[in-house]
């Protein structure tokens, strides 16, 4: 379909640090294995998606949900006759950034860096992940991805307009990403939606007649599942629908994307790049399903998410756990320790912190502080 617009691994832009071709793997293979035996990404297992870890083992992890975005990613690049292997490496990469206990870990560490006139932002610490705190090889430090990955982590899910960011500058600022980057951050609202349906549900947070009244799709979906499979148990009767909705929002990404990319004439990926827009983009169909979906979630799932698991804790103790290790740095790990000979204490004790799985974290806490 678009096979004209995908990335040529024989192309790409190389490594900060040049080295030799491997005799079998392609560039992006490579990337993609060095993410995969990464500790940041082994780390994932223990990072909250959005429950955290002890409620049920059935729940998303952070790992768990960057395989998810893989497989939806990669579904929607060999449809279009993009570059699966570029798409399933960013698909990895994506949350690398992360810290500690989801989204409101990330707020209270970027509210901390603020005073010291300093940001935390998951995709640039990702960055800072893969470019600088994995050292694995003997010749640099972190694990020297082509640009072509690194541009994907960091503009994956948003524009770089400025050139007046030094950290962004290399990044080619105010162009857009190959489309294979573009589709990643709609593949990931797929994956997360459709998950924390599941698992929500599944938390007994709502019942079904709530889920067919916010979202009409669903309950259309569900009568035609109950005639069907009238026997079938409750359970799978919601798998059945939830499939079928996942597959009508990754077909609402290809079909919208495949009509964005025609009627813009694009014939290349510089082509795609000097667009002042993006090209994938769901139907308007999809699109409609996937704002509901989001509705649902936000007024029927993460606010009682965040009561039930007292979110608020969390931020106290990062809070805490952040102001300490600013005044003693010396009882961070070894590895981190000697990052202060060249970085400021500031950034240190945030790639600590950011580091952590939950349960680690509780630990580092429980002995520092009580």
């Amino acid at each position: 379909m678009l096979a004209r617009l995908r990335l040529d691994a024989r192309c790409l832009r190389g490594r900060r640090y040049p080295e030799a071709p491997h005799p079998y793997r392609n560039d992006l293979q490579r990337d993609r294995d060095r993410i995969i035996h990464s500790r940041a990404f082994r780390r994932l297992e223990g990072k909250t998606q959005v429950f955290t870890a002890g409620l049920s083992d059935h729940f998303r992890n952070r790992l768990t949900h960057s395989i998810e975005v893989s497989q939806v990613a990669r579904t929607v690049a060999v449809t279009l006759g993009l570059n699966e292997e570029f798409t399933e490496t960013l698909a990895l990469a994506h949350d690398l950034g992360h810290p500690p206990f989801g989204h409101v870990g990330e707020k209270e560490l970027d509210r901390k860096m603020r005073d010291f006139g300093s940001v935390f932002e998951h995709n640039r610490h990702a960055l800072r992940i893969v470019d600088h705190l994995e050292r694995r090889y003997a010749r640099f430090d972190g694990l020297n991805l082509t640009f072509e990955v690194r541009e994907g982590i960091v503009k994956h899910s948003r524009e770089i307009e400025s050139p007046a960011d030094p950290e962004m500058a290399e990044f080619l600022p105010g162009k857009r990403p190959p489309l294979e980057a573009q589709l990643l951050d709609l593949a990931d609202e797929i994956a997360y939606n459709t998950a924390d349906l599941d698992d929500s549900f599944f938390a007994e947070l709502f019942p079904v007649e709530e889920l067919a009244r916010v979202i009409p799709v669903f309950g259309e979906l569900a009568e035609q599942v109950d005639t069907q499979f009238p026997g079938a148990p409750g359970p799978v009767r919601f798998w059945e629908v939830q499939r079928q909705i996942m597959n009508f929002l990754i077909g609402g990404l290809i079909d919208g994307t495949l009509r964005a990319a025609e009627a813009a004439g694009v014939e290349t990926v510089e082509d795609v790049r000097a667009l002042d827009y993006r090209l994938a983009r769901f139907t308007p169909e999809a699109a409609d399903i996937n704002r509901q979906l989001k509705g649902m979630l936000v007024s029927h799932v993460y606010a009682d998410v965040q009561l039930m698991e007292d979110r608020g804790a969390y931020v106290v103790k990062l809070g805490n756990l952040f102001d300490y290790l600013i005044e003693h740095p010396d009882r961070m790990s070894a590895g981190y320790r000697e990052h202060l000979e060249n970085t400021p204490v500031h950034r240190v004790v945030c790639d600590y912190i950011a580091g952590m799985t939950d349960k680690y974290f509780e630990r580092i806490y429980r002995e520092l502080l009580g």
